[in-house]
C-alpha cells in the first residue's frame, strides 16, 4: 500500500502533500528525488521505481508535474504506477489540462478527489464519470457560490448509487434522447532509422478510446478482423477477461462518457509510412545540412502535421536553414523545427542550410539526431481493425461510430 503522495512542481516544490497512512512520510523524500533527478538526469527519470535510502518511490511525470508515490512496505510496482497515472488522467479530465497554477488554484478538489481516489493506502472509486457524481468539477457557477456561501467544498452530501452496485464504474441509469456509441483506435508509432536507412526498430502502441451514450445498463461486445497481430493488452476493469482469452472478443457493460476500453501493442512492423534522409558534411569550420522528406508507402490517406526538428550541438555558434516547403524555425535551447505540414504529391520537401562551427574546431564530430512528427486520419498503421460492435440486453437501435488516428511518437532518424 502506499503510505504518501506528493505532486511535485517542475521547479522541485511540493504543492500537494496527501499522508495516507499513519506512518507520516517526511518531505525530504522529495528533496532527494529531486537532487537525484539533477545530478543522473534522464536516466534516472526513466526508473519508474526507486529505492531511495528510507522508502520505495513511485513516480509518473505529466506536463511537467511529477506525482509520487512512496511507500516501506511490498506492494505491486504496477499497481501503484497505474494508480499515479490514473491520478493525473482524472485531474486532467476534471481541469482540461494540467500545469502548475492549475494544481495550486483547485488545490481544495485536488485533495478532495484524492480522498475519494484512495482509502488507507489502497485504491478505492478511480473512475472520472462516477467521481463526478462525488465531487463537482470546478467552473464559474461553484466558484461564485462558493464566494457567496463561504463554502469550500465540493463534495456531495449523499453518495452515488453506483457505490453499492456490482457496476460501480458507470452511473445509475442514465437517459439518453440519442444513443450512440463512438470507438476510436488512437495509434502511436516509435521507430528509429539507423544512418544508413535501416530500421532498427518499428513498434505501434494503441488504445482504443470509447464514447458511451447509452441509456440503461448496456452489454456491448467488440470484435476485430485480425485480434492475433496485437500483444501486451491491457483492459478496462469493465472488461470481462475470460471471452478475450479464449475467442478475443471484448465484453463489457461501458462506463457512461469517455474512457479507454483497452491499450495494446503491435511489435517490429517493416515499413513507415515516410522516409527522411538528412546529409551533413562538415569541413572548413562550416556544416552543410541537407534534409529530404518523401512518401515511403502511401497509407491511402492525406499525411497532415509533419514536423522535423533537430538539437543543434552546444559548439554550433549560428544556423542559416531554409526549405522549399514549409518553415524553418530557431527555437530556443538551439532547437531547429521544421515545419511541413502535408507532404505535397509533386514535389519532396527538403531543406538545407549551413550551420557554422565555433573557432577551433574544423569539422563537427557529433552529429545531431532528427525527431519526425506526423499524423494520419483514417488509418490504423498497424492494420487493427474493428469488425463489429453489437448491443445486447437493450432493445432499442443505437448509433455507432468508428474512426482511426496514428500519429508518431519516439521517431527518431540519426545521422
Amino acid at each position: 500500500m502506499l503510505q504518501c503522495i506528493f505532486i511535485v512542481s517542475d521547479a522541485g516544490e511540493v504543492m500537494l502533500e496527501k499522508q495516507l497512512t499513519g506512518h507520516r512520510v517526511d518531505r525530504s523524500i522529495c528533496a532527494w528525488f529531486w537532487q537525484q533527478t539533477i545530478s543522473l538526469g534522464d536516466s534516472f527519470k526513466q526508473q519508474p521505481v526507486i529505492a531511495s535510502p528510507t522508502h520505495y518511490i513511485f513516480h509518473v511525470f505529466r506536463d511537467g508535474i511529477t506525482f509520487l508515490g512512496c511507500t516501506q512496505v511490498e506492494m505491486p510496482p504496477l499497481m501503484a504506477i497505474e494508480f499515479l497515472c490514473r491520478v493525473a488522467d482524472v485531474l486532467n479530465d476534471y481541469f482540461g489540462a494540467l500545469n502548475e497554477d492549475i494544481i495550486k488554484d483547485n488545490f481544495v478538489i485536488v485533495y478532495e478527489l484524492l480522498d475519494e481516489m484512495i482509502d488507507n493506502g489502497f485504491p478505492l472509486t478511480t473512475e472520472p464519470s462516477v467521481l463526478r457524481e462525488m465531487i463537482t468539477p470546478p467552473n464559474m457557477v461553484n466558484r461564485a457560490l462558493s464566494i457567496v456561501t463561504g463554502s469550500s467544498s465540493n463534495v456531495s452530501e449523499t453518495l452515488p448509487a453506483t457505490t453499492g452496485s456490482s457496476v460501480p464504474w458507470r452511473t445509475a441509469e442514465p437517459k439518453y434522447a440519442n444513443n450512440e456509441v463512438y470507438v476510436d483506435l488512437v495509434e502511436e508509432m516509435d521507430a528509429i532509422v539507423n544512418r544508413d536507412g535501416g530500421l532498427v526498430k518499428c513498434d505501434i502502441y494503441g488504445e482504443v478510446q470509447v464514447n458511451s451514450r447509452i441509456s440503461g445498463l448496456p452489454d456491448l461486445t467488440l470484435s476485430f478482423t485480425n485480434p492475433s497481430i496485437i500483444d501486451d493488452v491491457r483492459f478496462h476493469p469493465c472488461v470481462r477477461f475470460r471471452p478475450w482469452e479464449s475467442h478475443q472478443i471484448l465484453s463489457f457493460v461501458p462506463p457512461d462518457g469517455q474512457f479507454k476500453l483497452m491499450s495494446y501493442r503491435v511489435r517490429n512492423l517493416k515499413s513507415t509510412p515516410i522516409c527522411v534522409k538528412p546529409q551533413l558534411t562538415s569541413d572548413g569550420g562550416t556544416c552543410r545540412v541537407s534534409v529530404l522528406v518523401g512518401i515511403r508507402n502511401d497509407p491511402g490517406k492525406m499525411i497532415d502535421s509533419v514536423t522535423v526538428q533537430f538539437q543543434l550541438p552546444p559548439f554550433i555558434l549560428s544556423a542559416d536553414m531554409t526549405s522549399n516547403h514549409g518553415t524553418v524555425n530557431i527555437l530556443a535551447k538551439k532547437t531547429c523545427l521544421w515545419s511541413i505540414g502535408r507532404i505535397p504529391k509533386d514535389k519532396a520537401p527538403s531543406m538545407s542550410g549551413t550551420l557554422m562551427i565555433e573557432t577551433g574546431l574544423e569539422r563537427l564530430h557529433v552529429f545531431p539526431t532528427f525527431q519526425v512528427g506526423f499524423r494520419i486520419m483514417g488509418v490504423a498503421l498497424s492494420g487493427l481493425q474493428i469488425h463489429k460492435l453489437d448491443l445486447k440486453t437493450v432493445p432499442y437501435r443505437f448509433y455507432k461510430g468508428f474512426r482511426a488516428l496514428t500519429r508518431a511518437g519516439e521517431f527518431e532518424v540519426r545521422s
